[in-house]
């Protein structure tokens, strides 16, 4: 099973706001999820980023590989 950390779409049309999510590769984007570790709002000035830090470290050291915006996200925090 490869696990990935991704966002998740969330709010209406023209209006994004984001879950991140641990989830299998092979679910869909909006689908199935394992569990929530944060969230990413990119509308606010500043955007507003909240992540679980011991959540994301466990599942990256369980093996889940997160995908590059959200790698982005966890450097901005200093998680990795």
């Amino acid at each position: 099973m490869a696990v990935k950390i991704r966002l998740r779409r969330m709010g209406k049309k023209k209006a994004p706001f984001y879950r991140i999510v641990v989830a299998d590769s092979r679910f869909p984007r909006d689908g199935r999820f394992i569990e929530e570790i944060g969230y990413y709002n990119p509308l606010t000035d500043p955007a507003e980023i909240k992540i679980d830090e011991e959540a994301a470290k466990k599942w990256i050291g369980n093996g889940a590989q997160p995908t590059d915006t959200v790698r982005d996200l966890l450097k901005k925090q200093g998680i990795i």
